[in-house]
């Protein structure tokens, strides 16, 4: 059987399409990340699209600015997408974050796992992309039609269920 067309084999030590995982100051190239996360032993390949949207809490958003802490959050990320691989069987984890400016419609963040069953693929990339905006050293500053602004942490969950310690991810079936 020849493999599709879409399959990328990938190499052993590096990333998918060669797209180290953490942090990009240029827009993500999803496309490229999504072509390298092609495995022949997943049937399932799950993508998760952090997009910015035009609003938030009924406020008109311009755009968002993120930093982040680079050499804590990069060694987060890695580490998360170690456990999710040790958590899960996973042909494929990875994932990129933006920081700087990113305009509205703009891509933020990507998390691509892929696995034998979609079960597992899609466990595995909800796990990841909590984690990241939950645990990585990354802040969001939202940017507001009106000229003001808002600095936070990249989860803003707080602001909906009014506990720190608590995110609207856990509140859903």
């Amino acid at each position: 059987m020849t493999p599709s067309s879409s399959f990328r084999p990938v190499v052993e030590g590096r990333e998918a399409a060669g797209v180290a995982r953490g942090l990009s100051a240029e827009p993500i190239d999803m496309a490229g990340m999504l072509a390298g996360a092609h495995h022949p032993g997943a049937g399932a390949v799950v993508l998760f699209s952090g997009e910015v949207r035009d609003n938030n809490r009924g406020r008109p958003v311009s755009f968002l600015e993120y930093e982040a802490y680079r050499p804590l959050a990069e060694k987060m990320i890695g580490e998360i997408l170690a456990e999710a691989k040790s958590r899960w069987v996973l042909q494929t984890a990875v994932a990129q974050h933006r920081t700087g400016i990113v305009a509205v419609g703009d891509t933020a963040v990507v998390v691509i796992t892929a696995s034998a069953h979609r079960g597992e693929a899609y466990a595995a990339n909800r796990y990841i992309i909590d984690r990241i905006k939950h645990e990585a050293p990354i802040w969001k500053c939202e940017h507001y039609a009106d000229g003001t602004h808002e600095w936070g942490n990249n989860c803003n969950c707080h602001a909906v269920t009014g506990d720190v310690s608590k995110h609207i991810y856990e509140s859903e079936g």
